[in-house]
């Protein structure tokens, strides 16, 4: 009887808990089991616990390391179940049935919470512990708590520094699978995602959907103490750690904290010397990826991102986000010593040596010493006399661009820098910034003798030497 209604497509079998349908009492006992939590079957080798017994059979190869479709003869493990679409072939048939899905993009499991729907029903599952808060799965180690037994896993090789995957190709670990696969991308080039809007190709789905956002201008995760927004939630949280000062990555070289493990990662690579991103065209080498992908646009000449208020165009964002700044007025770091603001991160850094006293980069000739390696090459400069920039228009030669491009506005009659208050032209920065003192009446320069203020160093420099006695 109960084979007839598999014929028939009857289903007399109804849960008591939901009312869905079932053809046979079996499926209908299986089925029960998600409401119950059920899992009759344990592994007698770890303990771990199953709803069906066929699951169970499939775990226990694990441990028994068996291979029930290998072949006998060179111990192959054979695929029987292809793909008709792409060839990629599954020892189990409910797997090719899952895959078949990232071709028919069908999705049959809703959250009735929201809408968003899924190809499988477990990705459902844990989907819904969003809307109810749920995070049954605590690390022991430090307490915190995930959705799903999966992260709280992968997690707690953060504690144990395992790395279980290790990459046939080159031997570099990983301590979780996703990482692993999107690695080995690198060696067999694979990039199989495209981007529908500029054909740029990418080697997983998560890079393609942060790419996209590019061309929507999508932000859509706000930040709750500031307002401001971002296209990726984990810019949002190391954004938040802005406002709470916390700094959990700390380097076991020299004690530096960082608010987010890929800080920290880059800083490492300064104790270690570490290059891993070489330039295919030249051979150069970097620390980070971002540096060589900068790097490889001056080969190609490629300046995609350009600024919507002049059009000047760069070859990289960040380079065009601190552009804007020049014309939005944006300083958004500043120094917590004495409130002064900055509109480059660097040039926070920069400043805060000035209260720490801090040179870190002397001179190898003379032993000098300067709050950044900018000013070190400049200064180094001045012991060899090479001059290698030189002035198309009257052949005179200088030992760093901005002397020459500074030097050019004299033929050019070009001044860049308006003063926002009286609308005078300067053709220097540093001569804009001494000239709005008379605005502001601010003097920045004070006598440790005296107590006398200027508002620029020279008149400072000049009137010490009334103190010191010394003449020009």
């Amino acid at each position: 009887i109960e084979h007839q209604t598999v014929n028939t497509e009857e289903k007399p079998y109804s849960c008591s808990e939901c009312g869905k349908r079932f053809n046979q009492k079996s499926n209908l006992v299986l089925h029960q089991r998600t409401h119950t939590g059920e899992k009759p079957y344990s592994c007698s080798e770890c303990g771990k616990c199953f709803k069906q017994k066929s699951h169970l059979a499939v775990h226990q190869r694990i441990h028994t390391g068996e291979k029930p479709f290998s072949c006998s003869e060179c111990g192959k493990w054979e695929k029987p179940y292809s793909c008709s679409e792409c060839g990629k072939c599954f020892n189990r048939k409910s797997n090719l049935a899952l895959h078949h899905r990232i071709h028919t993009d069908e999705k049959l499991y809703s959250c009735s919470d929201c809408g968003k729907c899924f190809k499988q029903k477990s990705h459902l599952a844990v989907h819904r512990k969003i809307h109810t808060g749920e995070k049954p799965f605590s690390c022991s180690e430090c307490g915190k708590c995930f959705i799903n037994k999966a992260d709280l896993i992968k997690h707690q090789r953060n504690h144990t520094g395992e790395k279980p995957y290790s990459c046939s190709e080159c031997g570099k670990c990983f301590n979780n699978k996703s990482n692993f696969v999107l690695h080995q991308t690198i060696h067999t080039g694979e990039k199989p995602y495209s981007c529908s809007e500029c054909g740029k190709c990418f080697n997983n789905k998560t890079a393609l959907v942060k790419h996209e956002k590019t061309h929507t201008g999508e932000k859509p995760f706000s930040c709750s103490e500031c307002g401001k927004c971002f296209n990726r939630k984990s810019n949002l949280a190391v954004h938040q750690k802005n406002h709470t000062g916390e700094k959990p990555y700390s380097c076991s070289e020299c004690g530096k904290c960082f608010n987010n493990k890929a800080a920290l990662l880059k800083h490492e690579k300064i104790h270690t010397g570490e290059k891993p991103f070489s330039c295919s065209e030249c051979g150069k080498r970097f620390n980070r990826k971002s540096n060589l992908v900068s790097h490889q646009s001056t080969h190609s000449g490629e300046k995609p991102f350009s600024c919507t208020e002049c059009g000047k165009c760069f070859n990289n964002k960040v380079s065009l986000v601190k552009h804007e700044r020049i014309h939005t007025g944006e300083k958004p770091f500043s120094c917590s010593e004495c409130g002064k603001h900055f509109n480059r991160k660097s040039n926070l850094a920069v400043h805060q040596r000035i209260h720490m006293e801090e040179k870190p980069f002397s001179c190898s000739e003379c032993g000098k010493c300067f709050y950044n390696k900018v000013a070190l090459v400049k200064h180094e400069k001045t012991h060899t006399e090479e001059k290698p920039f030189s002035c198309s228009e009257c052949e005179k030669r200088f030992n760093q661009k901005s002397n020459l491009v500074t030097h050019q506005r004299i033929h050019t009659g070009e001044k860049p820098f308006s003063c926002a208050e009286c609308e005078k032209c300067f053709t220097r920065k540093s001569h804009i910034a001494a000239h709005q003192r008379i605005h502001t009446g601010e003097r920045p320069y004070s006598c440790a003798q005296c107590e006398k203020s200027f508002t620029q160093k020279s008149n400072l420099l000049a009137h010490q030497r009334i103190h010191t006695g010394e003449k020009l």
